[in-house]
């Protein structure tokens, strides 16, 4: 679909990607000036569900994607979609991520980094990551230069949190910045199944409302779902006397205040984002990736490390 802008962003924003989230989270899209939404897409879905599904990954060595189309959402975040079968899906599980290879500059051996698609589990013909741009993010860095037609090596699923349905009373996350990727499993999953009464809660940091990707999604899988999901924004300093959300960094104050008590047992907390914020939140992972101790806020307010997962 062509790039898209909105006055303002659904949800009251200001970051002006409102038609281009809203269009993702129903299934619109906009392509040569013309409006298509879900129906077409099931219909095209319809007319090759006769011939088998295959995944396109490969957990145990990497497989070249193709760029298709990239969509630039703000100053440093864009969708980047590759192309896929038209009767073929990615073939991740909730949760899962897969991982980016690439040989960049001079090095002598490539840079390895982990994504988390933002496109829905079953999509077929295309998948989507969405990537922000860290000063020093070195992969997130050359995927900005790319260009339709440019190859991606890519390898998964890569398993994180084995998550089922009903499993758990409640999961509070907290995300900063491009962490909230893997949330958005988490949301999807859990939402499109009507028999999952589990309840989620998301306090999303950013440095400012410019910044607050996926917003206009958010906002509607919140206002279809407003009994099973709640979500916070929390920006560094307000600049506009319109915001409504909470500002400052996470604190075990915020935490408190929306995520579910370690109390309550049945319940999981996980966080996704930048090193300082992990360290602060929950901890850092330990040497070797694996979950390591809980640790920040999480260790203070006294959960355990069954109630909680590190992305």
């Amino acid at each position: 679909f062509a790039r898209a802008y909105s006055s303002a962003a659904a949800g009251g924003g200001k970051s002006g990607n409102g038609i281009l989230w809203a269009s993702l989270a129903t299934g619109a899209v906009i392509a040569g000036g013309y409006y298509y939404t879900r129906s077409k897409q099931t219909a095209d879905i319809a007319d090759i569900s006769s011939a088998p599904v295959t995944t396109a990954l490969d957990p145990k060595s990497f497989t070249k994607f193709t760029l298709r189309e990239v969509h630039p959402i703000n100053h440093d975040t864009a969708l980047y979609r590759f192309a896929l079968g038209e009767n073929q899906e990615l073939g991740l599980n909730v949760t899962s991520c897969l991982v980016v290879k690439a040989k960049i500059g001079n090095d002598e051996k490539p840079t390895i980094r982990p994504y988390t698609p933002t496109s829905a589990k079953h999509e077929r013909g295309h998948f989507d990551l969405v990537v922000k741009s860290y000063e020093a993010g070195k992969m997130s860095k050359h995927i900005q230069t790319l260009k339709p037609g440019d190859v991606l090596e890519m390898k998964g699923p890569i398993p994180k949190y084995p998550y089922k349905a009903n499993a758990l009373k409640e999961i509070g996350m907290v995300a900063g910045g491009s962490g909230i990727t893997p949330m958005l499993q988490f949301i999807e999953q859990i939402t499109n199944d009507p028999e999952d009464k589990t309840k989620l809660t998301l306090v999303f940091a950013n440095k400012s409302e410019e910044d607050i990707i996926l917003r206009s999604t958010l906002d509607d899988y919140a206002r279809r779902h407003p009994d099973q999901l709640k979500v916070h924004y929390l920006i560094d300093k307000a600049t506009s006397a319109d915001w409504k959300g909470e500002t400052g960094f996470v604190t075990k104050e915020l935490v408190q205040k929306y995520l579910p008590a370690p109390s309550e047992g049945n319940v999981l907390v996980v966080a996704c984002g930048p090193p300082p914020m992990m360290k602060a939140v929950s901890g850092t992972k330990a040497p070797d990736f694996s979950q390591g101790e809980v640790g920040g806020i999480f260790k203070e307010l006294g959960y355990s490390s069954e109630q909680v997962f590190k992305f």
